[in-house]
C-alpha cells in the first residue's frame, strides 16, 4: 500500500509540473488606436503609406476645400525603412496643379505638424480625374406637425419686421425639423 501510495504521487508530480511559458487563453482588450495600424497595414502598404491616417484624415489636415480637389497617391520614403523626409505623390484636378505648387509650402508644413515629424519633404503632382469619395448622405428633414407650425407662428408674431420674421422662421423650422419629434409635437 505504501509503494502504491508512493506510485499516485510521482504521478501526480509529473503532470502537475508548472510550464515556463503558459499558453494565453485570450488576447485580452486592447486600444483601438493600438490595433489600427496593423490592421489596415495590409490595405494601405501597398500604396507605401506609413500610415492610414494620411488618407483617411486627408481633408481635416490639408482642409475641405484643397481637398475636394486633390488626393494622396503615394508616399515614397527618402530612404528604404525611414519614414522621414519623403515625398508625397498627389493627384490633381486638371486645372488646380499650378495653384496647389504654389500651397505646396503650406500643406508640407500640415502634414509634418499632423505626424509630430518631418514626414514629407516635397509634394509632387499628378494631374488627372480623382477617385469619387463617398459622402454621407443625410436624411431628409421631418415634416412639421400642425402643432409645432402653430407654437412657431405664435413664436413670430412679437417680430415687426418682416424680413426678420422670414429669416427666424425659415430657421426656426429648420432646428425643428433637425430634432427628432418628441412626446408633446404631435402632428
Amino acid at each position: 500500500m505504501t509503494d502504491s501510495k508512493h506510485t499516485r504521487e510521482a504521478s501526480t508530480a509529473t503532470t502537475r509540473r508548472p510550464t515556463a511559458n503558459p499558453p494565453r487563453r485570450g488576447s485580452g482588450l486592447r486600444a483601438l488606436a493600438a490595433t489600427l495600424p496593423v490592421v489596415t497595414r495590409r490595405a494601405v502598404g501597398k500604396r507605401d503609406f506609413a500610415e492610414g491616417g494620411l488618407i483617411a484624415e486627408w481633408p481635416s489636415i490639408v482642409g475641405a476645400d484643397i481637398a475636394a480637389r486633390c488626393q494622396p497617391k503615394k508616399l515614397a520614403a527618402a530612404r528604404p525603412g525611414s519614414h522621414r523626409e519623403g515625398a508625397l505623390l498627389v493627384r490633381v484636378e486638371p486645372g488646380f496643379a499650378l495653384e496647389l505648387q504654389h500651397l505646396a509650402p503650406q500643406i508640407i508644413e500640415r502634414i509634418n505638424g499632423h505626424y509630430g515629424y518631418a514626414a514629407i519633404h516635397r509634394l509632387t503632382f499628378q494631374q488627372g480625374p480623382l477617385t469619387a469619395r463617398k459622402q454621407p448622405r443625410r436624411p431628409p428633414p421631418r415634416p412639421l406637425g400642425a402643432a409645432e407650425e402653430a407654437a412657431l407662428r405664435r413664436q413670430m408674431e412679437t417680430v415687426e419686421d418682416d424680413a426678420l420674421r422670414g429669416a427666424l422662421w425659415r430657421l426656426g423650422r429648420a432646428l425643428r425639423q433637425s430634432r427628432p419629434r418628441g412626446p408633446g409635437d404631435a402632428g
